[in-house]
């Protein structure tokens, strides 16, 4: 992990706090109606965060949006609340209590199953007893006659590392911790469906535990955080999802930074203070300087400059030049970057 991306981790937690934006009236539950809305989004759900309000606070459904996608919904949103309940009170992970959440997360959506090796029920929890694979062609999941055992280990191992850090003041060890919290549950897949929520689930419970700013995995970066997933499992590394995971959080505590402090200007269309250009995202913003002083380098040069990887400095000028905000001037390989004056 680039210590670069840890401090930048770091220094924008330290803006969000001082910033005081988690003590906004009904911020928290906002916060979580959003976790919600995109965790079910990456699923499929097409419920908008307004809707989910209007559906969570006032019992007023969607209209053009499916039963299934708003209990779906409803179901998250009951399985958040228990999780950050057990949170709080420091519950140690167990088989069981990883059943209970998931029946919770599954209650109106899940399907009971009748197979050669015996019959299961997603809408109690229960583990699957048939082999599953990631999507039409993909690769096959644990064996389902591993999984009970492997879900004993990961809450051991859990339970463990929560009490090494317990104590520390280390926020990037807890992060990183809930990080494979989630890599390692997806990857144990123990339930026949609502995988991805359960280990989205259980990440943010861990940071909750903790008080930590929880980390959402918006919608539009789906692609993203699935090849990070995929990347992780093919390098057999943790770090690519890490920093992933890592970026991610930057990015969207840095809009949220952006937002609030827009809301307070008295002029609303107050320009910006920086006369060159300014984003939302730190790490795009850090490329986009580094192109201005010098458009000639390599990913991996501007990597070193930036403090990250040379996949997302990849990522990141492939956005700058869709934006318009930069140019590439010659062919891939000898030609340079530059600033785009006009835009």
């Amino acid at each position: 992990m680039k210590e670069g991306l840890k401090k930048l981790l770091l220094d924008t937690l330290a803006e969000y706090q001082s910033l005081g934006i988690a003590e906004q009236i009904d911020y928290k539950k906002f916060y979580l109606y959003s976790l919600i809305t995109h965790s079910t989004a990456i699923e499929g759900s097409t419920v908008t965060e307004i809707e989910n309000q209007l559906l969570f606070d006032e019992g007023i459904t969607a209209k053009g949006r499916s039963l299934q996608e708003q209990m779906m919904n409803l179901d998250l949103k009951a399985a958040y609340e228990q999780s950050m309940r057990w949170a709080h009170q420091h519950m140690d992970f167990s088989v069981q209590m990883l059943k209970n959440l998931s029946a919770l997360v599954m209650k109106n959506t899940g399907a009971s199953y009748n197979t050669a090796q015996g019959s299961f029920d997603a809408s109690k929890g229960d583990l699957r007893l048939v082999g599953v694979t990631a999507g039409i062609g993909g690769r096959s999941y644990m064996n389902y006659l591993k999984v009970p055992a492997k879900l004993e280990e990961f809450c051991k191992q859990l339970n463990q590392r929560r009490g090494e850090l317990s104590n520390l003041d280390d926020i990037v060890a807890k992060y990183l911790m809930s990080f494979d919290a989630h890599y390692q549950l997806v990857t144990i897949h123990p339930w026949v469906d609502g995988n991805g929520r359960m280990s989205r689930l259980v990440m943010n419970h861990l940071q909750y535990e903790f008080g930590l700013v929880p980390v959402k995995i918006v919608k539009e970066d789906k692609a993203e955080y699935i090849q990070a997933l995929v990347d992780s499992r093919e390098q057999d590394s943790l770090e690519p999802f890490r920093e992933f995971m890592m970026e991610e959080h930057i990015r969207n505590i840095s809009k949220e930074i952006v937002a609030y402090k827009k809301s307070q200007e008295d002029d609303p269309i107050k320009p910006f203070s920086d006369p060159i250009k300014q984003f939302s995202d730190p790490i795009k913003e850090r490329i986009y300087q580094a192109v201005l002083q010098d458009g000639t380098l390599n990913y991996a040069e501007y990597a070193a400059i930036v403090g990250t990887s040379e996949a997302t400095v990849k990522r990141r000028l492939g956005e700058l030049k869709k934006e318009g905000a930069i140019i590439r001037v010659g062919s891939n390989k000898t030609g340079h970057w530059e600033i785009n004056k006009e835009k």
